[in-house]
């Protein structure tokens, strides 16, 4: 397994480009975890890494098929589901395209694969880059067909909950929440935020199993414990934010492009769910910055 080290003086970060250029373990420079702790020898799919891009798309679309452009697409979908998630890119091998001690620049051509489950021909770019306490994370998808396509960008990080034995508090403000069914897919469009997900003051997670979309994320959240905390901030085209809380622990907050589900969402009219479109040769890109501050 090919793996690449960036150091600074606040940050280890640990890559695999043969998983999606995926993050295995991020570390502060003491060696404390900030995003859980992973084994190479774990790794089966990006799934069990410590954090993976999400592109040409996020999160699930329901029954692996959504209307655009006057036909219907349909997808592979997941094993053992009847949906597909996560795009397309996090399982694959990247290439490397310049790396240095404190950054990484990863490339994806969709065309090198003859079983990419996307119909629409496009390229990724990934950037990781440690300066200071700020660890900063770029994410480009271009559209390198002749069709407009749809798209979305976001990132999956699982974070480390406990520290020193003790739970965090969570704080970020959205507009709105997606009621959703048994298989967390929005029923609907954005919807009043229940009082049981309001994080718009600090409080505990809690015990109870969390997997929920937001909109119009105001694109911060943070973590804190007694003697430290972590922020992240993303760019305003991550307009929505998933808080899950993992089974084996850790806390996933997700900045993403959309809603889960969206270009079905879309299709039915529904609004507020930030499905972009790309025409050919357009990008879209954002990046995602966590930042740590007190005694790590």
């Amino acid at each position: 397994m090919s793996l690449i080290t960036l150091k600074n003086e606040c940050w280890t970060l640990e890559l695999l480009p043969q998983w999606g250029a995926s993050i295995l373990n991020l570390r502060a420079a003491s060696g404390r975890p900030v995003l859980r702790t992973v084994k190479p020898e774990q790794v089966k799919s990006s799934s069990n890494t410590a954090a993976f891009a999400l592109m040409p798309y996020s999160n699930r679309i329901r029954r692996a098929r959504f209307e655009f452009g006057g036909r219907t697409v349909q997808l592979r979908p997941a094993p053992g589901s009847a949906n597909v998630q996560h795009g397309d890119v996090r399982n694959r091998p990247w290439t490397v395209e310049e790396v240095g001690e404190t950054y990484l620049h990863a490339v994806f051509d969709s065309r090198t694969f003859s079983d990419i489950n996307w119909p629409w021909p496009f390229t990724a770019r990934l950037e990781y880059r440690l300066h200071g306490p700020h660890l900063d994370i770029a994410l480009t998808l271009d559209n390198a067909g002749t069709e407009v396509m749809p798209a979305g960008i976001g990132l999956h990080p699982y974070f480390e909950r406990l520290q020193d034995g003790q739970e965090p508090t969570l704080e970020f403000s959205v507009g709105g929440w997606y009621a959703t069914d048994d298989e967390h897919l929005p029923l609907g469009g954005p919807q009043p935020v229940p009082a049981a997900l309001d994080f718009s003051a600090a409080r505990p997670v809690g015990s109870e199993q969390i997997d929920a979309v937001f909109a119009s994320w105001d694109g911060t959240a943070r973590l804190s414990w007694p003697s430290r905390g972590l922020t992240l901030t993303a760019d305003n085209v991550y307009s929505h934010l998933v808080l899950f809380t993992a089974p084996d622990g850790s806390l996933a907050l997700e900045p993403v492009s959309h809603a889960t589900d969206a270009f079905n969402l879309a299709a039915r009219g529904v609004a507020g769910t930030d499905m972009k479109t790309l025409a050919p040769g357009q990008s879209l890109a954002g990046a995602v910055r966590l930042s740590l501050d007190g005694k790590w």
